[in-house]
């Protein structure tokens, strides 16, 4: 009997849709005794709980023994009885935890570190917008007025990444990446990961546990959330850990927004008790009109999109998730395996 992959892989937006060659790429690259069947129906976001149980997708889903796609409903996993793996296109897995999914002896495989490179571009250009004083040359700019004063005065804005030392929550294959990035210009990194025993990232200096990151905080220049969202990171950068920080440092997070306390990280950076921020996620999105984060023009914000890479995503995902294709028909260990109690 053929044995079936299902493949969701569309979240109603172009840079994540599976292009038509990427579609022909992976119904070419079925194993031996393997389909792949492609829904082309948007599905909608991770937070949403992934890939709605509609008509198409429950006659596809009922009888596969691997899925593929942004995350998955309740509703569509009740049906999905003879499925044994699942792989997410995402990093984050949180909205796949439900109870029945805990329970069951199904196999989550995530998509850590296919994302990887373009949110490092992304952590490093922020932070050299804020290092060479280009959100206050922007302001200048709007104003029309040519005033050196920030740049060259007693109170310069303006440093080197190189004399910078940066804290990494979270050095797995993003944190690495953009440890790699910032050490190629010279700054120092100290990443923290929950195994510190597992040796020293790409890019880091050193390497430290959960319980000893907090008390560097006062050395610190550019403080880099990229840990997974789990009950333990809960509220991780609290407005303690921020009090903490030198006055210059800047604060950066492509996590998850409920790692970082958002008012107090508002509320430092409109005192001018940090330089500034770059964040790409928040703890409700969209972000509402009301947040005072809006009105900072050291704080710069975008709309969860570090990881976009359209011309290169789907080469980086269909190679992982093709790859996982053939070891899963040969009854071989998986890449990126979530652990459910962890939630990463």
């Amino acid at each position: 009997m053929t044995r079936r992959l299902v493949a969701h892989l569309n979240a109603d937006a172009p840079a994540w849709t599976l292009p038509a060659a990427g579609v022909e790429r992976l119904r070419g690259a079925a194993p031996s005794g393997w389909e792949a069947v492609i829904l082309d129906a948007p599905t909608r976001s991770e937070g949403d709980g992934g890939a709605p149980a509609t008509e198409a997708a429950v006659a596809a889903i009922a009888d596969a023994d691997a899925y593929a796609g942004f995350g998955m409903s309740r509703a569509l996993f009740s049906v999905a009885h003879r499925l044994r793996w699942l792989h997410t296109a995402a990093a984050g897995v949180g909205a796949l935890l439900f109870p029945e999914m805990m329970a069951s002896d199904v196999t989550i495989t995530n998509s850590a570190g296919v994302h990887a490179i373009p949110i490092a571009e992304h952590v490093l250009g922020g932070v050299l917008l804020l290092l060479r004083g280009l959100d206050l040359a922007r302001d200048l700019q709007r104003a029309a007025r040519w005033d050196r004063e920030p740049f060259v005065g007693a109170h310069s804005v303006v440093r080197e990444l190189g004399e910078c030392r940066a804290l990494i929550l979270g050095a797995g294959g993003i944190g690495s990446a953009i440890a790699e990035r910032f050490a190629a210009l010279g700054a120092h990194c100290t990443g923290v990961r929950r195994h510190p025993e597992r040796g020293v990232p790409n890019g880091c200096d050193r390497v430290v546990g959960p319980n000893a990151w907090d008390a560097l905080l006062g050395g610190i220049d550019v403080l880099i959330v990229s840990a997974p969202a789990t009950t333990e990171t809960q509220a991780l950068v609290s407005a303690a850990a921020l009090d903490r920080l030198p006055s210059h440092a800047i604060v950066v997070n492509v996590a998850r927004g409920t790692l970082v306390d958002e008012g107090a990280l508002a509320e430092q950076v409109r005192r001018g008790r940090l330089r500034g921020a770059v964040l790409d996620v928040f703890a409700h999105e969209p972000l509402s009109a009301s947040s005072p984060l809006w009105g900072l023009s050291s704080v710069v914000i975008t709309p969860h999109v570090s990881g976009v890479s359209p011309r290169r995503y789907w080469q980086r995902e269909l190679d992982l998730l093709i790859d996982n294709w053939h070891r899963f028909a040969r009854g071989e260990p998986l890449r990126n395996v979530v652990d459910k109690t962890l939630g990463y």
